[in-house]
């Protein structure tokens, strides 16, 4: 990450403990960009691990390693930034590194929620609507529209929900059938991500057409 003008606003940066972690990788041989890297190989476990739970008997098992690694794919998200821009470790190549993991990161765990929940489609359709709601975003950026981060389902929103989906089916036999909850998340991530673009995209147009300041 080269500069902060396109960063997402983040109330864990400010976070004690993650500016002591930050300054401690800083202050290692290790990079921003494999630290974007890293986040790819924490969405890979995690999207193994939901492919998992298909195995009933270990189910809750994979579910709470899969809520494990999605975190872990968004600490990585945090300190890559965190690195570059406070640690002053950036690269001309950094907003690379910074955006494309993240696809590759959204798209794997979204698809093998698809698979776990038995509609591969809808996996994949969550993935590419994802991908969309960054596309607007830096489309916006590129043609002189001011950063937008808005939601309803931005990436933090997405993986909030899957890790809030993933802890709330290791009960879900006690109230509706398994897998149920997975499927309502995935709808809902869907559904959100569509108005996310929509959002995304009216916000840019208004202000390039001097519809707003």
């Amino acid at each position: 990450m080269s500069s902060t003008i396109n960063r997402r606003p983040l109330k864990t940066r400010s976070n004690n403990l993650a500016v002591t972690f930050a300054k401690w990788i800083s202050s290692k041989n290790i990079t921003p960009n494999q630290i974007s890297i890293l986040s790819i190989v924490a969405a890979a476990i995690a999207s193994y691990s939901l492919l998992q739970t298909q195995n009933n008997e270990f189910r809750s098992f994979w579910l709470i390693i899969s809520v494990v690694f999605i975190q872990g794919r968004l600490l990585c998200n945090l300190l890559d930034g965190m690195v570059a821009v406070e640690g002053g470790k950036g690269t001309p190549a950094g907003e690379l590194f910074n955006d494309i993991p993240d696809r590759i990161a959204d798209s794997i765990i979204l698809i093998a929620l698809g698979y776990t929940v038995n509609f591969p489609m809808m996996g994949w359709c969550a993935a590419l609507i994802a991908v969309m709601t960054a596309y607007v975003r830096v489309l916006a950026i590129s043609t002189g529209a001011p950063t937008s981060f808005t939601g309803p389902m931005a990436k933090p929103h997405r993986m909030a929900l899957v890790s809030f989906a993933c802890l709330l089916s290791c009960f879900e036999s006690s109230f509706t059938e398994v897998g149920n909850t997975l499927y309502i998340s995935l709808l809902i991530l869907i559904i959100g991500s569509i108005i996310t673009v929509y959002r995304r995209t009216i916000m840019a147009y208004k202000f390039l057409e001097g519809k707003v300041k």
